[in-house]
């Protein structure tokens, strides 16, 4: 009989805090613990992260990368967000552990869908970081998730975002799923970002176990309409 695979198994687990008793908080967001965690702070710093930029982590799940984020960044300067309560609380506990969130003051919230217009002032970030979110979600959510990060980056931030790519468009699932990956070609990606105010950088492989390519978004200019005055 032949075995299933690593993603034919991640299919079958359930959603939400079942899921994660279940299997664990690291197997739930995709195992690979250390080594995706510190490969996200390598590519980070590689692109010029500073201790003092303040960094919004999306779906930051149980803080696989959170974890050596808080720890490089200054203090307050991290926010992570996550639409499984669990996920953030076990994170707090079992993985940043109480000295470290004192000294470090991370920012853990709790968002369903994207509702970055509660982030406080302190929170808009010079780099908002989504790793593994796109993979498992359909284009519609990806586009609110990108229309509504638009109006509360800093001026001159950047969004890093990972996804998994194909050659030509597919059946993706209607819902999202945590298990399951999405995948999109780099034109998708493109026009998702230029309809909600993104320009697109392709940066392609980035040394990730499993062939997620990484793009790079940079909020483009508003534009100003100008009022002829009789």
């Amino acid at each position: 009989m032949k075995r299933p695979t690593d993603a034919e198994v991640r299919r079958t687990y359930l959603h939400g805090p079942d899921g994660v008793r279940l299997v664990g908080h690291r197997e739930y967001v995709g195992g690979l613990w250390d080594e995706v965690g510190r490969l996200q702070l390598r590519f980070l710093r590689g692109r010029g992260l500073r201790r003092d930029h303040r960094v919004l982590d999306i779906g930051c799940g149980a803080l696989r990368g959170g974890v050596h984020l808080v720890r490089y960044l200054d203090a307050g300067r991290y926010t992570g967000v996550d639409k499984e309560p669990a996920l953030l609380r076990i994170g707090a506990e079992e993985e940043l552990g109480p000295a470290l969130l004192a000294a470090k003051r991370p920012t853990l919230l709790a968002l369903s869908d994207f509702e970055f217009d509660r982030l406080t002032p302190t929170a808009r970030p010079d780099i908002a970081w989504a790793h593994s979110l796109f993979t498992h979600l359909p284009m519609e959510h990806i586009r609110r998730c990108l229309a509504n990060l638009r109006p509360v980056m800093m001026r001159g931030g950047v969004l890093y975002a990972t996804f998994g790519e194909c050659d030509a468009p597919k059946d993706n699932p209607t819902e999202p799923h945590d298990h399951r990956l999405f995948e999109y070609t780099p034109a998708e990606m493109t026009e998702a970002g230029r309809a909600t105010g993104w320009r697109v950088e392709h940066l392609s492989k980035w040394g990730h176990p499993r062939g997620h390519r990484m793009l790079r978004f940079l909020p483009t200019p508003k534009r100003h309409t100008s009022r002829r005055t009789a």
